[in-house]
């Protein structure tokens, strides 16, 4: 069963929960927001349930910390986000799929549109005034996803009309290698937006809107200081920046390859590693405990022995729950403020770790699978290392049947 995002359960049920911390998300668009500067706008990203932490938690206290827009996948997302968020701006970033013209307007969303098909449809909706639907256009800089290209935009720019309902608000791409310190991606990105933004200034129809902001950059711009650049490129253009930033609001840091050695993003990066805080913590507790011989097999297949009598505590989380089947056998959570290893494979609805040298551990214990105890810490960075992937998919991938709690109201 799925809670809903702000639901404490009112009876004991399975003790496997994400715990998650609406005051530490606010913290964090905070520090994001005064670190980006007065001149920059900056997007609460809250797409895929809110990288897993919970729409209904993280998109109101964005709001709260001031936030003026929330960046969402679909029309559906963007209804809840509207519906949680009344006076917030929502962009819907993967766009509005055919058939979904009048549901987004009726809840005042803002698509992402870079396909003729998608304008047509929108334009056509009835009973809309002139210019009285945002969207913001999508250029394809190289990443080859969604986005118009260089050579389709003159054509598509002429179905903005003076008479129309769509207002061209923003021009949008995505920054895809800010991560990659010093690396030349983003340069030649950069250098296609201006080229686009000049299309767009020479070839929009004169009475139609003129955009207002410039939407490129994640969290990875802001730290590795690439917002500098993107804002140059909008006053040059007479355009407002605004940043979508989504990772570090959860408390995680973007990682640069290289990493910076020394210079102003070194010591921007080293204060928001300082200042930025987790919002989520996976935690669950000890079912029971077993003593085994030296000899005995844990979990499927055997693919763990004891190689003398152990100790051994049983949790009720598995893969179903999201813990990575990977992990078994080459982690470790945390009980007691000690990291306990994994024993055996993971299961479907349980795990195995090795307490022997871990005294007094008991049923009930509480175990840390992402989060702090004690003076120990698994980071999502240590989980995603663990199954070769990353954070964002650590986040989403927590299935929907582990409730959450909020703290730090």
């Amino acid at each position: 069963m799925d809670l809903p995002a702000t639901t404490r359960p009112s009876q004991p049920t399975r003790p496997c929960w994400r715990e998650i911390d609406t005051q530490a998300f606010r913290q964090n668009y905070r520090f994001l927001r005064a670190l980006a500067g007065k001149d920059i706008e900056c997007l609460a990203i809250v797409k895929a349930d809110a990288y897993g932490h919970g729409l209904g938690l993280c998109a109101p206290a964005g709001v709260e910390a001031g936030a003026q827009w929330l960046g969402v996948t679909s029309v559906e997302e963007g209804a809840a986000a509207s519906a949680a968020c009344p006076s917030a701006r929502i962009l819907v970033m993967g766009g509005a799929f055919p058939g979904q013209g009048a549901e987004l307007a009726a809840n005042r969303l803002t698509p992402v549109v870079w396909d003729p098909l998608q304008i047509d449809e929108l334009a056509a909706l009835p009973g809309l005034p002139p210019a009285s639907l945002a969207v913001h256009l999508e250029i394809d800089t190289g990443m080859s996803r969604q986005g118009v290209s260089l050579d389709d935009l003159p054509s598509l720019l002429a179905r903005f009309t003076a008479s129309g309902p769509l207002r061209l608000e923003a021009v949008m791409t995505h920054l895809y290698a800010s991560d990659e310190a010093n690396g030349a991606t983003t340069p030649a990105q950069l250098a296609r937006l201006e080229r686009a933004l000049s299309v767009i200034q020479a070839t929009l129809p004169a009475a139609a809107p003129r955009p207002e902001f410039l939407s490129a950059g994640a969290s990875a711009a802001l730290l590795g200081g690439e917002f500098r650049e993107i804002g140059a490129l909008a006053n040059r253009f007479k355009l407002r920046p605004l940043l979508r930033l989504g990772l570090a609001l959860y408390g995680v840091a973007p990682r640069f390859d290289p990493p910076f050695g020394s210079g102003l993003e070194a010591k921007i990066l080293s204060n928001s590693l300082e200042n930025l805080r987790p919002v989520l913590a996976w935690k669950t507790r000890v079912t029971s405990l077993r003593s085994i011989p030296a000899g005995a097999e844990v979990g499927y297949n055997g693919t763990f022995v004891a190689t003398e009598p152990m100790r051994l505590a049983l949790l009720p989380v598995g893969y179903a729950d999201g813990l990575d089947r990977r992990l078994g056998n080459r982690f470790s959570l945390l009980v007691r403020g000690q990291r306990a290893p994994l024993a055996g494979r993971i299961s479907m609805d349980q795990a195995v770790l090795d307490v022997t040298e871990i005294p007094d551990v008991a049923p009930g214990d509480e175990v840390v699978i992402l989060g702090t105890q004690g003076g120990e810490t698994i980071t999502a960075y240590d989980y995603a290392d663990a199954t070769e992937t990353i954070p964002w998919e650590i986040f989403t991938r927590i299935a929907s049947r582990v409730p959450r709690v909020a703290v730090g109201l």
